[in-house]
């Protein structure tokens, strides 16, 4: 959780406080109410009228204060959940950069072919990482049973390398991010 997130965190669980703070003062008043109403038997009508709207008046405030708190709870929660959309790839985005700045430094490079292809091997790792960190994995099924949920079967082919029903190659990887299917495998099946 992010200091920012601790705070506004902080903030609401203080808002909650002086709800329950303002709704215990109020159940106080109320049984002040039910005392006062004893003594007030000896008092006028009149007398009692302006208590009672005293009463009634301080009430509303508590209503109201607590209905502003509420608003502003409200507001703020909107808020965060705006600011978490609008901002919700800064750190994708940051991970990415290093890939980005990896890639230019690559196209830029002279050299001979196998100094380039460590070069994109290692902003391959770079990239993977930076995947990794937000719960994106490959699915490489290479012998794996065939699963239709992971798996696309583009053909069928026999082998004797594997068993039926299993995957014989990997024509395009797919990927789970967080457990959940962004994109299938494309796998050849073995079918003898």
């Amino acid at each position: 959780m992010s200091p920012s997130d601790k705070n506004e965190h902080e903030e609401i669980e203080d808002s909650i406080d002086n709800i329950d703070k303002t709704e215990r003062e109020g159940q106080e008043a109320v049984d002040e109410d039910a005392s006062d109403a004893e003594s007030t038997e000896a008092l006028s009508l009149e007398e009692r009228l302006e208590l009672s709207q005293a009463k009634v008046d301080e009430n509303w405030d508590t209503v109201l204060r607590l209905k502003a708190d509420l608003e502003n709870l409200r507001r703020r929660n909107e808020k965060q959940v705006e600011d978490a959309h609008k901002f919700a790839a800064k750190k994708f985005i940051q991970e990415l950069l290093p890939v980005a700045d990896s890639m230019e430094m690559g196209l830029a490079a002279e050299g001979d072919v196998e100094q380039i292809k460590e070069g994109v091997v290692l902003t391959k790792k770079v990239f993977d990482s930076a995947m990794g960190k937000f719960g994106l994995e490959a699915v490489e099924p290479l012998g794996e049973k065939f699963d239709p949920e992971l798996h696309q079967a583009m053909a069928m082919q026999p082998s004797e390398e594997y068993e039926e029903g299993h995957v014989s190659a990997v024509m395009q990887k797919g990927y789970v991010l967080n457990g959940r299917l962004v994109r299938p495998a494309m796998v050849m099946v073995v079918k003898n």
